[in-house]
């Protein structure tokens, strides 16, 4: 069974507007509210973010075991919700939350403090973040 298969309970008028990707997930980006430190990675379908919007926890869908799971429900590690949005495509969750212990499954606080590959910016970007030309539109 396919995400796209599962019923779902989430607004029609919320489900009408998301990019999906061609197996029914969209990208859940988990910040911690206070710090704007970027926490985890997760997948919703249409019934993960509705059980998000509605329970005030974050609720993922699990590709590798094909099951919704609960931030907490097994480490104790709760993310409680504190705001939704969507990205200017539609195609991204932005999930704000104040996190309960470590948001990784390794333990650690994030997912992205084990292997930086650029720290401090470039080196040939000035001080005052002005570059040598126009910022072109990132499309």
């Amino acid at each position: 069974m396919t995400s796209t298969s599962r019923p779902s309970r989430l607004a029609p008028e919320i489900a009408a507007r998301l990019k999906r990707s061609p197996d029914g997930l969209l990208p859940a980006i988990a910040q911690q509210y206070d710090t704007g430190e970027v926490l985890m990675l997760g997948w919703m379908d249409d019934e993960a973010l509705h059980r998000t919007l509605t329970t005030g926890r974050c609720t993922y869908w699990s590709r590798s075991r094909q099951e919704y799971w609960v931030k907490g429900d097994t480490s104790g590690h709760f993310q409680w919700v504190r705001s939704v949005a969507l990205d200017c495509d539609a195609d991204t969750v932005l999930v704000k939350v104040d996190q309960v212990g470590a948001a990784c499954h390794t333990g650690a606080r994030t997912c992205f403090d084990a292997d930086v590959l650029l720290e401090d910016g470039l080196a040939d970007v000035p001080a005052d973040g002005a570059g040598s030309g126009p910022a072109a539109p990132d499309q």
